[in-house]
């Protein structure tokens, strides 16, 4: 389905099913930064009224983690919107007539 880390290839190599049609869009960008975002707040939240740790190593901890779990789950939701429009048969607004 992908070319590149992101990239989506012009079509299946197995079945040959046109993915030109298919666009996600900020979609899967905006789930991901809704989702990391609800994680580490959380996290780091607990972590702080528990272990009242400095600044610096909130840093340490939490951006690495905030990177990682944003690459980990943006190829993801991407395909799994990409499948999803292909399941309900999406496409651009259209008028009915």
């Amino acid at each position: 389905m992908f070319i590149g880390y992101l990239t989506v290839a012009k079509g299946c190599s197995s079945c040959g099913l046109d993915y030109a049609r298919f666009d996600p869009g900020d979609g899967p960008a905006v789930f991901v930064i809704l989702i990391v975002g609800a994680i580490v707040a959380g996290a780091a939240l607990i972590t702080e009224f528990t272990f009242h740790p400095p600044y610096w190593l909130h840093a340490a901890l939490w951006l690495p983690i905030a990177l990682v779990l944003s690459l980990a789950l943006l190829r993801f939701s991407k395909s799994l919107l990409i499948a999803l429009q292909y399941r309900h048969d999406a496409g651009e607004g259209r008028l009915a007539g």
